[in-house]
């Protein structure tokens, strides 16, 4: 089945902004609208995945936990699986685990990854960046090639982007 796609204008209305959610000093953007329509999904995750189609990637690394919608469907526009990486006690062992703040962790299930992969990272949302950055060590310390991480909406007032170093960073929407 082939989708026509949706321009960036259109796509973005298919995000809302949702005011003290879920906590009163916090804006949320809600992609669920963009998530029900076909066309917007299919063109959303088109234009994450097109900025690396050429890159050689291998796999996909998908970030808990609305990456896990997304993820997939960049692998899949790339030819390429999808690997999950999330909180602990989450997936079956053989795991490593990176430290993420104080009591936070995240995991990747490491007879899915080997040396010389060439991983995409993929999230709906950069914001710190504390979160991709984590996972950037956590397959670099691996041998895991960082070819570069794809995002849905990067918020820029945050910086995100800055804990990221040179790495290649893409988004299909600034905020």
């Amino acid at each position: 089945m082939t989708f026509n796609r949706m321009t960036r204008a259109e796509l973005k209305m298919k995000i809302r902004d949702v005011r003290g959610f879920p906590r009163a000093d916090t804006f949320f953007r809600d992609i669920g609208p963009l998530l029900r329509d076909p066309v917007a999904l299919e063109t959303a995750t088109h234009l994450m995945a097109a900025p690396f189609q050429e890159a050689g990637i291998t796999v996909v690394a998908a970030l808990e936990s609305r990456g896990f919608i997304l993820g997939p469907l960049v692998g899949q526009a790339l030819g390429c699986g999808v690997v999950m990486v999330r909180r602990p006690g989450r997936l079956p062992p053989k795991v490593d685990k990176v430290r993420l703040g104080e009591n936070r962790e995240l995991e990747v299930q490491l007879d899915l990854i080997k040396q010389g992969d060439r991983v995409l990272i993929c999230d709906d949302l950069l914001a710190s960046g504390q979160t991709a950055e984590a996972a950037v060590a956590l397959f670099e310390r691996n041998g895991v090639e960082v070819v570069g991480l794809s995002f849905l909406i990067e918020l820029i007032d945050k910086r995100g982007r800055e804990r990221l170093g040179m790495r290649r960073v893409e988004n299909v929407f600034e905020a």
